[in-house]
């Protein structure tokens, strides 16, 4: 189904194809850290394997989302609940690039018995929710609060399931969802992160609702469920469980005729609508083979990722390709453009999409420092943030786990942002963020710890961008090593 053939997956079609005499020749892949070898013992073998990495690709998405509702029943939660966090998150969650400098506030929806009601408070003063609803692919439905369809004034967001076609009540705010469930990721915004500003995001957080629609005319209390101490990841597994947890995923939705193709790519390697996934013990080895040379594959493509660049001459670029920000806010409509490699990219290292990104919030993340290095957690670095940062909110930037993409294990806190209390600031407005295992003398309200024993990676969150952002006319320079 792909016009390219995958540059980790190597040659495997040409060696089963050029002759019989060669069915059990060794098929080698490498990468620039170690070599990893399966030799299939036929083509049939050969197949399962080629069809289990465009598998991994193509899922990418949906495992990523199925992996919030898995953590969620291991935190005795269900779907039409919302989870929350009572205070800035710690790296007991494990989930993709997860911003640490506002308050969770995340309904997961399923309308497999009708459409549910998600129910959103107007601002207050200070208070605000910036946030989109997704479906189960991720592929944001609308954006939710100011920057959202309801301007900050609140509504009732009726998420339909798919293929409804009920009149809507009045007073509701239509969201047809792809697929029968799904989450939104709504953040409850802070102001100078004292003991009160959290304590204010959090009980204005808590405004939200969610209920059957059914019920409207005396709808439920909301279950919220706080993870403050609670482990939660969404960190993808690259083994047999991220099959386990695509074929939930199949099994539970409905096809999308975009991904019809699939049917028989997934039936080869043990997915099947309708029936029990299974995999002997040799089919599990296939298995692992491919999902370890896919997550190599998509690995070398992240580190691409980052050209184009969004300031000429630095390392700083969206996390997402040119294609994939063109087809989220059509939901993969566009004629001739799917961009199933790039979106497995951005949804290795990330979860939740914006349908107007740019509109409540947009990110820049990098690798490397100036000298084009990779970060290693056992040196210092120094970012400069220059005076008057275009956005309305706030700007933060965070450190996380360069191999899990995740917040790095065990830190004390994992990023800085203009609402961060004790932040010093240079004489000119401008402040330096300092990264690494140790702060440098008299700048601990300023550092942001590293594991020395391991790389991390950078994204700076930018919250109500304004013009001068997109202008830049205001720059974010590269990230030096402090020697």
């Amino acid at each position: 189904m792909r016009s390219k053939i995958l540059s980790i997956a190597i040659i495997i079609l040409l060696v089963g194809c050029t002759s019989s005499t060669k069915k059990n020749e060794t098929t080698t892949v490498t990468d620039t850290t170690q070599t990893t070898t399966f030799k299939p013992v036929d083509f049939e073998e050969q197949l399962v394997y080629n069809r289990a990495v465009e598998a991994v690709i193509w899922g990418m998405p949906a495992v990523n989302s199925e992996l919030m509702h898995e953590s969620l029943l291991k935190a005795k939660g269900d779907y039409n609940q919302i989870i929350y966090w009572s205070g800035l998150i710690s790296s007991k969650n494990q989930t993709l690039t997860p911003n640490p400098d506002v308050i969770y506030i995340n309904p997961l929806y399923d309308t497999r018995k009708g459409p549910v009601v998600l129910e959103i408070p107007p601002v207050e003063g200070i208070s605000s929710l910036t946030g989109s609803l997704d479906d189960g692919w991720q592929t944001a439905i609308e954006d939710i609060g100011p920057a959202g369809v309801d301007k900050g004034k609140g509504g009732k967001y009726l998420i339909l399931p798919p293929n409804y076609k009920e009149p809507i009540p009045l007073g509701y705010i239509p969201m047809p969802s792809s697929t029968y469930t799904g989450f939104a990721i709504l953040r409850s915004n802070i102001t100078d992160g004292s003991a009160n500003d959290i304590k204010r995001a959090v009980e204005y957080g808590k405004k939200v609702k969610i209920y059957p629609l059914s019920e409207a005319d005396n709808p439920p209390p909301t279950t919220f469920i706080d993870l403050i101490d609670t482990p939660f990841s969404n960190t993808i597994p690259y083994n047999l469980h991220f099959f386990e947890i695509l074929n939930q995923f199949v099994q539970r939705e409905d096809w999308l005729t975009r991904d019809m193709a699939m049917i028989d790519q997934l039936k080869s390697i043990g997915i099947e609508k309708g029936k029990t996934f299974q995999a002997d013990t040799r089919r599990q080895e296939i298995l692992n083979a491919a999902i370890k040379d896919a997550q190599r594959w998509i690995d070398t493509k992240y580190e691409k990722i980052f050209t184009p660049p969004f300031y000429e001459g630095t390392n700083w670029a969206l996390p997402a390709s040119a294609d994939v920000v063109k087809s989220l806010p059509t939901n993969y409509t566009l004629p001739n453009l799917y961009p199933v490699d790039e979106r497995a990219i951005s949804y290795s290292i990330a979860y939740f999409s914006a349908k107007h990104l740019g509109t409540g919030q947009f990110y820049l993340m990098t690798t490397k420092d100036d000298q084009k290095q990779s970060f290693d957690g056992s040196k210092l670095y120094k970012l400069h943030i220059p005076a008057k940062v275009p956005v309305k909110l706030y700007w933060s930037v965070t450190a996380y786990d360069r191999e899990t993409h995740a917040l790095i294990l065990g830190m004390k806190y994992s990023s800085r942002a203009s609402t961060s209390p004790g932040l010093q600031k240079n004489t000119d407005g401008s402040v330096d963020i300092y990264f690494g295992k140790k702060a440098p003398e008299g700048k601990q309200s300023n550092w942001v710890p590293t594991n020395p024993k391991g790389k991390f990676e950078l994204l700076a969150r930018f919250y109500g961008p304004e013009k001068g952002f997109f202008e830049k006319s205001w720059k974010l320079g590269d990230v030096e090593e402090v020697k």
